[in-house]
């Protein structure tokens, strides 16, 4: 059966660091592109990060130099390494496949499967 899984949140202090996993079923990672994105209390989903099927990241601003994406591809997963965590990083964190195969969009609507999310809880 199709679908994505994520792992890995949890309660950190500001400052600190967590890796997000995502793993994939039902499909061959090595020829899709997955996002990550993330949604807080009171406000609309953002994405966060994206690496297309040739390995090329991209980032929003607020996590560029914090945050590193990569991908296994022979472990089917696709990892959201989180440095220097800030509250504001507070969030539900998701990953899904692009529906386009080799191409990272802003947009959601173009993400076809989504997993259920973790939690990070950034706080003191």
């Amino acid at each position: 059966q199709l679908h994505v899984e994520e792992s890995g949140g949890g309660l950190v202090q500001p400052g600190g660091s967590l890796r997000l996993s995502c793993v994939v079923h039902g499909f061959e990672l090595i020829y899709y592109s997955i996002g990550w994105f993330r949604q807080a209390p009171g406000k609309e989903r953002e994405g966060v990060a994206c690496m297309n099927n040739r390995g090329d990241p991209k980032y929003t601003n607020s996590v560029k130099g914090r945050f590193t994406i990569s991908r296994d591809n022979a472990k089917s997963t696709v990892y959201l390494q989180m440095n220097s965590l800030i509250p504001e990083d507070t969030a539900v964190y998701y990953c899904a496949r692009s529906s386009h195969y080799s191409t990272c969009y802003r947009d959601a609507n173009e993400y076809d499967y989504w997993g259920q999310g973790t939690q990070v809880n950034v706080s003191s």
